[in-house]
């Protein structure tokens, strides 16, 4: 009785276990969202410039591993203040470095809660869809036909939230590989905005303003990627056009 009981309860301690990781994530991201609301802020960075520019005039390597880690804390945790961070890179490390850091930092974080996802849901949830014979499996067979060009929009339509964008892939079977290059080269024209307006945000607040993200909104910006956007929507189209011809 007690063997059995023993075997009963081992299976369910390492669902447990599979679990925990996510459980993590959703704990620190609920607490984040009001413990560092107001913290992660262009006030902040706007109070604490000239420190960070010291700091890292005396230690570049030293405050770029530091901005790196707090960045991938962000994504990974889906804390508030991931877009402050994308523009500290830029005033911090100008357009080149800055870019560099934020789409590996971005990067990391995004797959870290991927896996995280994958383990703890995503295999039960797979498992349940290709034991089914609805809808879920046909959607789910339709992804991995286009799952590059699928993973690519989640990437380029900025409407996706990014913390979406990372999550539904890992839950529907997405291979870890192609959501980690697709996440990488995606993110890089958002990045490259972000960052951009890093570059110039120290006269911004010498003029006793805060940046304006709504940059990304304008025509000569959100033009291009869209653009891009409907080039990774492109074979999708294809493909259903000549599906409906052999119809």
């Amino acid at each position: 009785m007690t063997d059995h009981a023993e075997h009963t309860a081992a299976p369910a301690k390492r669902g447990l276990n599979r679990h925990l990781p996510l459980l993590a994530i959703l704990t620190v991201a609920i607490i984040g969202a009001f413990v560092l609301r107001d913290t992660l802020s262009f006030e902040t960075l706007r109070d604490n410039r000239e420190a960070l520019l010291a700091f890292r005039d005396a230690n570049f390597a030293g405050l770029a591993a530091i901005f790196v880690l707090i960045y991938v804390a962000i994504v990974a945790f889906s804390l508030p203040g991931a877009a402050v961070a994308s523009v500290t890179g830029g005033f911090l490390f100008g357009l080149a470095a800055g870019t560099v850091f934020n789409v590996f930092s971005a990067t990391i974080g995004a797959s870290l809660i991927f896996a995280a996802a994958r383990w703890g849901l995503g295999d039960m949830l797979m498992a349940k869809i290709q034991a089914s014979d609805g809808k879920l499996k046909k959607l789910q067979t339709g992804l991995r036909e286009n799952e590059i060009s699928v993973l690519f929009l989640l990437r380029l339509v900025p409407a996706v939230p990014f913390f979406v964008a990372n999550l539904v892939p890992a839950l529907v079977g997405v291979r870890f590989f192609n959501f980690f290059w697709t996440t990488a080269l995606g993110i890089i024209p958002g990045a490259l905005v972000f960052t951009w307006i890093g570059v110039g945000v120290g006269a911004v607040f010498d003029r006793g303003e805060n940046p304006d993200l709504s940059l990304l909104w304008a025509p000569q910006v959100i033009g291009p990627i869209l653009g891009l956007a409907a080039l990774a929507a492109l074979p999708i189209v294809v493909k259903a056009i000549r599906g409906k011809k052999e119809i």
